[in-house]
């Protein structure tokens, strides 16, 4: 359905005591509560005396059992839900990726991107190194063991963050602890939280809260935790002057329930739907989400305007990320096989229909067309994300800037194509002050072309098309 996706979830559980070995079932129920953030594979890895892992393509619940949960052995355990962006989606690529070199094993899962993978990659193979995944993961795999055979972990990790340049957040089972790496800028999320037997690390809050544990704070940007011996360790060993925080995981990827870097994303949602009200007018009867990304939006939405809130929209909820897209001509039975309109809800009414974001158009296309068919007689569209004219190179599998509607194409141009009577994104001003966290510190890089890091060949891209323009 052109959905956007993030690259992965990642977990980390670290038990005091090692009670009916039950690091795996924890992680197993923490990867559950982060299922969303990827649907193409997932993994356990745990140690007792050495290191077990399983991992398969598929969902969560779809690949472990009592059974195969009983042979993950240990106290500590790593976890990782998967979707692809560097390396392609096969078992091969899946996490987390384990690694033995002269000092031991290792087992690694990781959220992220890496801008300067093949940089690395090219470095290690000329060094005689062995790759058999395409994942970037792999890349940092190699340069951690080979700076461990050299150094203690925490200055292993210390080495491993000045060659890498991009978004990470790393969970790594090494023997007898689990460490956590967030990325100097915090591009992407992990949080630390306390159960009653141990602490758990984590993508988001939401794992925390289904292990019945409480949030204690997030992992600091450029910051090493360390749980061993049922106690936490920080090494803060970047501190940059300023965050990027992906303003993507607050408006789409994570869970609305979910706390990130001191924010609900609930509400964050709820006030950019508040703000759309504010920046566009529009007459409109009803107020309708598209589901289930659009749905806090559209709640704030009906807050703020007093519009009543309705379900114009009917999710199947048995499609998921698995679902096959049919040949071209089937594309619309396609829409309604997920999507499917309630007509005495929307026939004769104008609808203020809500989304979280326009990236290709096509979707959202289908969608207006849907809502048109069962007698719609106004639609207002409003998008809590501003046009997305630039790709992602920090995870965010988006897709290439030829294919965003907005880098090519007006307001008014996509509205048009679209068949919508009127058309409002939030400004980036409003996006911010939703969010609450300063501009300054938060990654844009998708909406204003301009990124936290250097991105190599993207100044010269942003040249030809303002020569183009011109």
């Amino acid at each position: 359905m052109n959905a956007l996706k993030d690259k992965c979830g990642v977990v980390g559980v670290s038990l005091k005591t090692r009670e009916a070995d039950q690091a795996a079932l924890l992680t197993y129920y923490a990867l559950y509560a982060l299922q969303h953030r990827g649907q193409e594979s997932a993994g356990i890895a745990t140690y007792d005396d050495k290191i077990y892992i399983d991992k398969e393509m598929g969902l969560v619940s779809d690949i472990f059992n009592k059974e195969r949960l009983h042979r993950l052995k240990g106290n500590m355990g790593i976890g990782h839900v998967r979707y692809s962006t560097t390396g392609a989606s096969k078992i091969e690529n899946s996490q987390p990726l384990l690694i033995s070199y002269k000092g031991g094993t290792i087992a690694i899962a990781h959220n992220g991107n890496l801008v300067n993978y093949r940089e690395l990659r090219a470095e290690l193979e000329a060094e005689g190194r062995i790759f058999i995944t395409e994942s970037d993961t792999e890349v940092i795999a190699h340069l951690l063991v080979k700076e461990l055979l050299v150094s203690d972990f925490v200055e292993a990790i210390r080495s491993l963050m000045q060659r890498m340049i991009g978004s990470y957040s790393l969970t790594i089972l090494a023997d007898n602890m689990v460490a956590g790496v967030r990325d100097p800028l915090g591009i992407k999320p992990l949080c630390i939280g306390k159960m009653n037997n141990g602490y758990v690390i984590a993508s988001e809050s939401v794992a925390i809260d289904t292990l019945g544990g409480t949030l204690i704070r997030d992992v600091h940007p450029g910051e090493l935790v360390i749980l061993k011996d049922g106690k936490i360790e920080s090494h803060r060993i970047y501190r940059s002057k300023n965050t990027a925080h992906c303003f993507f995981e607050f408006t789409y990827f994570a869970r609305p329930d979910s706390v990130l870097d001191g924010q609900l994303v609930y509400d964050v949602r709820r006030r950019i739907g508040e703000t759309l009200v504010e920046e566009h007018d529009g007459d409109a009867d009803i107020v309708c989400p598209v589901p289930d990304s659009g749905v806090t939006f559209a709640i704030g939405y009906s807050i703020k305007s007093g519009l009543g809130y309705i379900e114009g929209l009917m999710k199947n909820r048995y499609v998921g990320r698995t679902f096959i897209m049919p040949a071209q001509d089937m594309r619309e039975t396609a829409v309604r096989l997920k999507l499917n309109a309630i007509r005495s809800n929307i026939e004769g009414k104008r609808v203020a229909l809500i989304d979280d974001s326009i990236v290709r158009g096509t979707t959202s296309k289908r969608i207006v067309d849907l809502i048109r068919s069962v007698g719609a007689k106004e639609i207002h569209m409003r998008v809590g994300c501003p046009p997305v004219i630039s790709p992602c190179y920090f995870g965010i599998d988006m897709a290439t800037r030829a294919e965003l509607i907005a880098a090519h194409k007006s307001v008014e141009g996509i509205a048009l194509m679209m068949g919508v009577d009127s058309l409002g994104y939030v400004s980036l001003d409003g996006l911010v002050k939703s969010i609450g966290i300063p501009a300054e510190d938060l990654c844009l890089g998708c909406v204003t072309g301009k990124y936290p890091l250097e991105i190599p060949g993207e100044e010269c891209i942003r040249r030809q098309l303002r020569l183009a323009q011109f």
